[in-house]
Parts: structure tokens; C-alpha cells; sequence
């Protein structure tokens, strides 16, 4: 029984996804690695961005298994899902000039990552690194993902990740990881460096792997095309090469003298391997007749600013009477963190949601429309081709005296990011009504017709992602970096 007494529904267990990186600046949450595939030779923009800069349009300064539901109040087609399951088009497949030595057959690979979901990636690019070079070896940061494939563990910052201000909350544990990570590069022989994500740590890391004569490749490149580009300097001269994951990227750091390379997006790689079970979906669906589906987040602090901005959309749709049969909302619990807290605020807000605990995928899937907090999430959403509004509530006063003299481009989140325009309606990085979020969102409950032209346009912009295989792409790039570097030095 739920605290006000509906009744959960146990349709299975799912194992806990890793958890969304929350970036510096958090409302413009474009996890540091994804890119839209570009043809060999090409300019590595998307066709919607050709001719223009995505970045530069403006220089912006202005503002395990199954479904857990829970009934805790009241109680039509989808379209399909992304499909990207299919044969991946990799740029890198015989990626080594005519005369380059063939690779050793043991390369020793040093990897280092600062979160989980990083770990995940790091260790799918482990398989794939031994998929085309079994002997293989791997030392690094790594966490338990990275761990399972074998990898010698030097330190772990993954059970430590800090949140908004990346290393800097956990300043101390940050320096004795460099410091143990300097050590080990300096005491063996390494063909390379591999650094995932998290700049804050890795753009010194970086350098050090450098001073020790180790090539580094940068996987999940910093957003210095969103804010910050006075790092590129840093970047440029402490990495070797840099794996993009979102398609735009290639142009944008070669423009700045770094050699760069779009791979594919990881989540692609995950999304692909994760189908939703059919039969969790319809059993979602028979709870309403029309499905909103409100996605808060999977930290404390994203969950309060964001959930309470969604429930309110919900019940102004609900004061509305939206559809003939009704509108039921179910919530995404992303994990027991974050569980009593949005079991409180639904709680508090009166508003009928069936809490799903499990199932993230089948209740996107099951969705007609897809309230998002901003991140890596809207990704996973447009994957399934799914109608969604992004929202996020920062803080105004961080936004006004800082982050908008910041940031460098004119969208905030992912989907627009990647199409160079607006193809889902944002409100970010606050909002002072949720009335228009409520207008836009019955607008397109009450339109089939937009809903369908949306999920069309999704399709499109999450396309280039699916044609490629991050882990192998990226792999055999780095394989072709340690072929490189071994002749240019025999």
C-alpha cells in the first residue's frame, strides 16, 4: 500500500541505471559527449547546422526487471521507439595509413573516470579495445564496471562523485587521485592515456600524463563550446586526441587546432541493447487513456527544484478535464535516494500519480507526452521518439550574476543542442509560472497531429547517433593513436 492508499503494482525489478552527471552549470546538462555522425571527410555538423555554427548563432548572454507502480491517487498508439540496433557505420574501421606498423599485440592502456555512469562507458570501451586487441591490458581510476572487465584499480573516485561543483567537493580525495594516477604513469611503461569525461580532474590529468611521455586521448570531451572556452588552451596541449560523442564537436574543437574525431554517443550503445517489454508497456498503458510521464531526475537537489514544477503542470491539466478518458500521470523513481522524497512531494501535492520504481524504459515507451527534467535524459527520451518538455529550476541569482555571461549557446537542452533549433519546447534554466508549461503541455496532449510531427523530428535529430558505435569507434581510434605513436618513434 502506498501512503494514501493505492496499491503498488509489481511487474518486475530492473537493475539501477547509473546515475545522469549533473555538469557545472546544471541546467545546461549536455552529458560531454555527444555528437551527430558526420561522413568521412565531412564537417562533422549536423545537416540541420551546415552553414551555421551551432555554437555560434549568437554569442548568448541573455537569459531488476519490470515495473514497480504505485497507485497514490486517481487512475491510444505511441510511436515506436528509436531504433538503433541495427549495423553500426564506424569512421574508424581501417583507420591506419598505408605503412603504419601493426599495433602490439598487448598494448597497455591507463583510463581514468570520476563517475558512474563514466565507469559504464569506460568499461564498454574496454571490450571493445580487446575485441580488437585481445592481449590487451588496463590500469586506472576506475570504478566497479571498469573493475569487472579486469582493469587494475589505482584509485576510485566513482563512489565519491561530487555534484554541482564537480572535483571541488571532494578537493582533498581529487588531489590523491592525481597524485596516485602521476605515480603509476611515471613508474611503468603506458601506450596511452585515456581520460572519460569530468575535465574538473582529468585536463590535469592530462598534463601529467603528458610530463610522463604517455600519448592521452580525451573520450566525452569537455563543453567548451557551451561555456568555458578559455580551456581550450589547456586542452589542446595536454591531449594527443579527442573522441566526440556529439556530431557538431569535430568542427568545432579541429577549429581550434585539436584533433578531433565524432565517435558516436555512448547511450546509443546502451539504448540499443535495452528493449522495452511490450507487455509492461500495454500494462502502463491501460492505466489511463492518455500517459504523462514526469521524469524529476536521480539527485536530491534536482528531484526538489524539478518534481514540484512538474506535479503542479499535472494538476493544471488535470483542473483542465485534457482527453475523453482522463490523463494518468506516472513518475520515474530513479533510485531508493531519491524515493521518499518524491513519495513526500506527491504526497503533498494531491495530484493521482502511479510512482514507477522500476521500468524506466516502459514508461517512457508508454508515454504520450514526457515531462523531463534537463540532462542526459532528454537524450534517452528522444531515443524513443517520445513528445517531451524540458524544464529546469536553477538558482536565478546564479544565472543573472553568472552563468549567462557564461554561456555560448542559444539552446539548453540536448535534443535542440542537436538540432540547432527548437524542436521541443524548453523552460530553462527557470521559470517564474508553470501556466505556460501547462498551455504548451495541453496543446499537445490535445493534438495527435503535433505529437506525431515531434516524435518525427526526434527521429531525425537522434539518427546520426545511432549509426555509430561509440565504444568501437572510439577504441579503434585509440588503437590507431598507439599504432602512430609507436612509429613515429622507432
Amino acid at each position: 500500500m502506498t501512503p494514501d492508499g493505492g496499491t503498488r503494482h509489481l511487474l518486475s525489478r530492473r537493475q539501477t541505471r547509473p546515475p545522469i552527471r549533473l555538469q557545472p552549470l546544471p541546467f545546461l546538462e549536455v552529458s560531454d559527449a555527444d555528437r551527430v555522425s558526420a561522413t568521412p571527410g565531412g564537417s562533422g555538423l549536423t545537416p540541420a547546422a551546415a552553414g551555421r555554427s551551432v555554437l555560434g548563432s549568437r554569442e548568448h548572454d541573455d537569459p531488476k526487471k519490470g515495473t514497480v507502480g504505485r497507485k497514490m491517487g486517481l487512475e491510444g498508439d505511441n510511436n515506436a521507439g528509436a531504433d538503433c540496433s541495427g549495423d553500426s557505420v564506424s569512421r574508424w574501421q581501417n583507420v591506419a595509413p598505408e605503412g603504419t606498423p601493426p599495433i602490439g599485440s598487448k598494448p597497455k592502456v591507463f583510463l581514468s573516470v570520476a563517475e558512474q555512469s563514466a565507469d559504464l562507458h569506460a568499461a564498454s570501451l574496454i571490450r571493445a579495445i580487446r575485441a580488437r586487441s585481445p592481449g590487451a591490458t588496463f590500469v586506472g581510476a576506475c570504478g566497479p564496471k571498469m573493475l569487472a572487465e579486469q582493469c587494475e584499480q589505482v584509485f576510485d573516485m566513482t563512489s565519491h562523485q561530487a555534484m554541482l561543483t564537480g572535483a571541488l567537493g571532494n578537493a582533498g580525495r581529487a588531489y590523491r587521485m592525481l597524485a596516485a594516477c602521476e605515480r603509476r604513469l611515471r613508474m611503468e611503461h603506458f601506450d596511452a592515456c585515456v581520460c572519460i569525461d569530468s575535465p574538473v580532474l582529468h585536463l590535469p590529468l592530462a598534463g601529467r600524463a603528458q610530463q610522463a611521455g604517455v600519448p592521452v586521448l580525451y573520450y566525452i570531451a569537455p563543453q567548451m563550446w557551451a561555456w568555458g572556452k578559455y580551456r581550450i588552451y589547456k586542452l589542446r596541449h595536454r591531449v594527443d586526441r579527442v573522441a566526440c560523442i556529439m556530431p557538431f564537436e569535430e568542427r568545432f574543437f579541429r577549429d581550434q587546432g585539436i584533433d578531433a574525431r565524432f565517435v558516436g554517443h555512448p547511450l546509443a550503445d546502451q539504448f540499443a541493447r535495452r528493449s522495452p517489454d511490450p507487455e509492461k508497456v500495454h500494462a502502463i498503458r491501460r492505466r489511463g487513456d492518455l500517459i504523462v510521464a514526469l521524469l524529476p531526475g536521480s539527485r536530491k537537489q534536482v528531484v526538489s527544484s524539478v518534481l514540484p514544477g512538474q506535479l503542479d503542470v499535472a494538476r493544471r491539466i488535470v483542473s483542465r478535464g485534457v482527453g475523453p478518458g482522463g490523463v494518468s500521470f506516472g513518475i520515474s523513481v530513479a533510485n531508493d535516494r531519491v524515493s521518499r522524497l518524491i513519495e513526500g512531494q506527491v504526497a503533498s501535492s494531491r495530484v493521482p500519480c502511479d510512482l514507477y520504481e522500476e521500468d524506466h524504459s516502459e514508461l517512457i515507451e508508454a508515454a504520450d507526452l514526457v515531462l523531463v527534467a534537463s540532462g542526459t535524459t532528454t537524450l534517452e527520451v528522444a531515443f524513443h521518439h517520445k513528445p517531451m518538455i524540458v524544464m529546469y529550476q536553477a538558482s536565478r541569482f546564479f544565472y543573472h550574476a553568472l552563468a549567462r555571461w557564461m554561456i555560448a549557446t542559444p539552446y539548453y537542452s540536448l535534443p535542440n543542442i542537436l538540432a540547432g533549433r527548437e524542436v521541443v519546447p524548453e523552460f530553462m534554466p527557470y521559470y517564474t509560472s508553470t501556466e505556460p508549461i501547462a498551455t504548451r503541455a495541453i496543446e499537445l496532449l490535445q493534438s495527435p497531429q503535433a505529437r506525431r510531427a515531434m516524435s518525427q523530428e526526434l527521429a531525425e535529430v537522434v539518427r546520426p547517433l545511432c549509426e555509430s558505435s561509440a565504444s568501437a569507434n572510439t577504441a579503434a581510434m585509440l588503437l590507431d593513436m598507439i599504432g602512430r605513436e609507436g612509429h613515429e618513434h622507432r
